[in-house]
């Protein structure tokens, strides 16, 4: 919620009486949340403020009662929750040094647009693994992405557990005979940031998509993706304005760092969660289906996917196992 005095803050969604939910929309405005069950009443900072028919429980101290409030921090634009009560929270700590790169990003001042729901049949390590390198472009993405970005150059950094890698669009060509002060960044590459464990965060300043993969809580050879799309105010506006919805072909020529703001936006998510779910989470879900064949011992990871070893390393260390294991050249 966000209380009657700006400040962010998180509960556990359920009521002190029995356990019920007493919030069911995604999102809203509200000052109030009411369990269905008994009506039992809570405010927008978490207090207890009503209790039907309360003779029938007694004297009950209502401030000692209010929603279970979870550690919580509002930075660099991002909304930051610690899932246990007692738990440590730090965002300049969990980021180290990324810290000042998200704080430069400008996505506290991007809108909210919409949110896609991908339930797939690969486990969500394998969904993280989709992310983890570009060289795949011209191949998998020759018709889509391919026809954005060069897949083949990469600038990848690592933060501890966290990443950071910049390539480049094909727009980086009209830039080869420019002075270096008139070099626009954004018009010629593309970003990604890596959040330990599941997070994917892609642009900054006039757009960008919140990616949290998770398991599926019934079967470990499942995934859900959420996939949050936030755009710059100028861009919402120019393209309500413009009215214009544009085919596939068109759409993957969209490249909002370059203002094409005749774009439809619903178009341009469309896009991007399709490019996922069509083409890259379907090449996971057949490496899904090696897996529980038991037939493939290993799978490689070559010098030029850092990302990958250094997402599943992060993984093995953090449950104490041993580092993958290399191969030398001569094996």
């Amino acid at each position: 919620t966000r209380d009657n005095d700006g400040r962010f803050r998180a509960f556990v969604n359920a009521c002190r009486h029995r356990g019920v939910r007493v919030a069911h929309e995604p999102r809203g405005d509200s000052v109030r949340f009411m369990c269905v069950f008994h009506h039992w009443t809570y405010s927008n900072s978490g207090e207890l403020v009503s209790i039907p028919r309360e003779e029938d429980f007694g004297e009950i101290d209502k401030s000692c009662h209010g929603l279970t409030e979870l550690p919580a921090e509002e930075k660099y634009g991002q909304l930051w929750v610690h899932p246990k009560p007692d738990g440590h929270l730090d965002v300049d700590e969990l980021l180290g040094d990324l810290a000042f790169e998200l704080a430069e990003a400008n996505y506290g001042n991007l809108v909210y647009v919409g949110e896609s729901v991908l339930k797939n049949n690969l486990n969500w390590k394998l969904a993280n693994d989709t992310f983890g390198e570009t060289y795949h472009f011209p191949r998998l993405h020759k018709d889509t992405l391919g026809q954005i970005f060069y897949g083949d150059a990469l600038h990848y950094t690592e933060f501890d557990r966290h990443h950071r890698f910049v390539w480049a669009t094909r727009g980086i060509d009209g830039i080869r005979n420019l002075p270096e002060e008139e070099w626009q960044y954004e018009a010629t590459t593309g970003m990604l940031y890596y959040l330990f464990p599941n997070i994917q965060l892609t642009g900054g300043n006039h757009s960008c998509s919140l990616i949290k993969i998770y398991p599926d809580g019934d079967d470990p050879g499942k995934s859900v993706t959420r996939v949050w799309h936030y755009f710059s105010q100028e861009m919402i506006d120019h393209s309500r304005q413009a009215d214009k919805v544009l085919s596939k072909e068109d759409a993957y020529s969209f490249d909002a760092r370059q203002g094409d703001v005749g774009a439809s936006l619903e178009a341009t998510m469309e896009i991007f969660d399709s490019t996922i779910e069509k083409e890259d989470y379907l090449m996971g879900e057949t490496t899904q289906k090696s897996a529980e064949s038991g037939l493939l011992e290993y799978v490689l990871f070559g010098r030029n996917e850092p990302a990958l070893h250094h997402y599943h390393n992060t993984f093995r260390e953090v449950l104490g196992m041993e580092p993958m294991e290399k191969i030398s050249e001569k094996e």
